[in-house]
């Protein structure tokens, strides 16, 4: 019989063949200090070498490939995936994140490094809907629909995810819950009001169908607010549509800097201090931040505005995540321990992603002049974006190994 002390990692590699019980997280938390819990909901979790937890960044971005750690399998942006139509091809690109994303934080663990874009936490996909054109993030999305959206986002979870009855291959993520989708300069501090037709037929299906079908692992919510609160202090939002509504059993983690916004952008509350506690009483279990939020967790428990029971609630469900990956306790044995880091960006990959780019492709109209005839000597290329990378790389992009520009072709 295993024992809760092989939860305290050490030299335990021998006995964490499995991941963690819901018992060992429980009993993990609770040799932990008040304010060691608060510092574990950030997204960059510190180590606590007593119990032997080691470090761990919750921060990482695949929304069209593994993104920001180095060379990686790199897709077209999802606006392009979206236009391929193609269940089957989503889940691919997935597929492929997660390999390669086993693969760099293998690498990562053998170098010791534990920091942001080295985890196993992607915070992707963006499942906003794209209903204005002047949106600048708009290519993030999967679109317009909200059904075509909805879908194709649940096959790249499943993907991301695999389909291992004890582990994830990586957790995905379905951003940013809700009604988020510009204007970007006013989004730390815009209030929507959408009607409930508009909000249940639009804003929310494809959340829905990413939860009840694609059982992701983690939600965003979003900067702003939405019927007058910040939609990361949002009772109704979180812990009534996603958890009480849609059962939803992963975790929540704010968009990075919401949590202050909560004070600083929308006014909600006077106090940081009182904005953790209305966010965690929401629901909202992970700060991404850039001011430690949450590490006046135990201020607000002081002052009487949250206890520390509903603290452990959503640490539970945070550390559950980590054990659902096989990272909890370390050195557990998962289908992937021994992915090597030449998984990444491998021939079977760069198909995958050749194939994607010759589905993406859209011809908005033909007036004849397709298909080419028999080669012309010469084809004029034009434009600034026949010699530029950036234009292909998109943003949260990985570095392509073998960039192909379109006056190379």
């Amino acid at each position: 019989m295993r024992v809760v002390s092989a939860l305290m990692f050490g030299a335990m590699t021998a006995l964490a063949a499995v991941p963690a019980s819901a018992d060992e997280v429980d009993a993990l938390i609770a040799k932990m200090t008040l304010e060691e819990k608060a510092a574990q909901l950030q997204d960059s979790a510190p180590a606590i070498p007593r119990l032997g937890l080691p470090a761990y960044t919750y921060w990482n971005e695949a929304l069209h490939g593994v993104a920001r750690a180095g060379e990686a399998t790199v897709f077209p942006q999802a606006i392009g995936m979206a236009a391929t139509w193609d269940k089957s091809l989503l889940r691919a690109e997935g597929q492929t994140i997660g390999i390669e994303g086993r693969a760099k934080y293998n690498q990562a663990q053998k170098e010791g490094r534990t920091g942001r874009y080295f985890g196993l936490n992607f915070w992707s996909p963006n499942i906003n809907i794209f209903r204005d054109p002047r949106w600048g993030r708009g290519q993030e999305t999967l679109g317009e629909d909200p059904f075509l959206t909805g879908v194709l986002a649940t096959e790249f979870i499943r993907g991301v995810q695999g389909n291992d009855p004890k582990y994830l291959t990586a957790a995905a993520t379905a951003k940013h819950l809700a009604v988020h989708s510009g204007p970007e300069q006013d989004r730390h501090h815009f209030n929507v009001n959408p009607s409930r037709q508009d909000l249940t037929e639009t804003y929310l299906p494809a959340f829905r169908r990413t939860i009840i079908d694609g059982k992701v692992e983690i939600v965003m919510c979003a900067y702003n607010a939405v019927d007058g609160k910040p939609a990361c202090g949002s009772e109704e939002l979180v812990n009534q549509t996603l958890r009480k509504d849609w059962k939803f059993a992963g975790h929540v983690t704010s968009d990075c800097g919401a949590i202050d916004d909560v004070t600083t952008g929308h006014k909600f509350t006077k106090t940081n201090v009182e904005a953790v506690a209305v966010a965690v009483k929401a629901g909202t279990e992970m700060n991404c931040g850039f001011k430690n939020e949450y590490l006046d967790l135990p201020k607000a428990v002081a002052a009487g505005l949250i206890t520390e029971s509903e603290i452990d609630v959503a640490l539970k469900r945070v550390l559950g995540t980590r054990a659902k990956l096989g990272i909890l306790p370390a050195g557990t044995i998962t289908p992937w321990s021994d992915t090597p880091y030449s998984a990444n960006h491998s021939a079977a990959h760069i198909d995958v992603a050749l194939r994607a780019a010759r589905e993406s492709i859209v011809l908005l109209k033909n007036d004849g002049i397709l298909p080419l005839k028999a080669a012309p000597a010469r084809i004029a290329v034009v434009g600034p974006g026949a010699t530029s990378l950036i234009s292909l790389e998109g943003n949260y992009n990985g570095t392509p190994t073998a960039a192909v520009l379109p006056w190379m072709a």
